[in-house]
């Protein structure tokens, strides 16, 4: 977990996305313990209650379980939960953006898969 934060959200939000990344890149997979409250805090020089907020909103949204004086845990299917409403996410809200600049730009799918390595020969396998 890096400690950059920036100003366009609050802490706890940006801790809670954190998370969630590590979640989704399988840093974290089911059954993990997530770093202390106190370790996480003292390490980036974060308010305990600031780290508790962010892990209460992962707890609220079902992906972390608080196993009482043992700490926090993730879920099992936390990452497939995540990977479901990411990709319904962005199919809803930054495909269409996506689709109507390919469209706009006038790019083939051939254009397309070639710039993203997968084209001619080589199909991602």
């Amino acid at each position: 977990m890096d400690s950059h934060w920036n100003d366009s959200q609050p802490i706890y939000r940006q801790l809670r996305d954190k998370v969630v990344a590590m979640i989704l890149e399988g840093e974290l997979t089911d059954g993990d313990a997530l770093p202390s409250v106190r370790n996480v805090a003292a390490e980036f020089g974060l308010n305990p209650l600031t780290v508790l907020k962010g892990y209460q909103q992962l707890v609220d949204e079902g992906l972390v379980e608080k196993r009482r004086g043992r700490g926090m845990y993730v879920t099992p299917g936390a990452r497939a939960d995540l990977m479901k409403g990411e990709r319904q996410r962005f199919l809803e809200h930054e495909w269409p953006r996506v689709a109507a600049t390919i469209e706009r730009l006038g790019l083939s799918a051939e254009e397309l898969l070639e710039t993203s390595g997968q084209g001619k020969g080589d199909r991602g396998q």
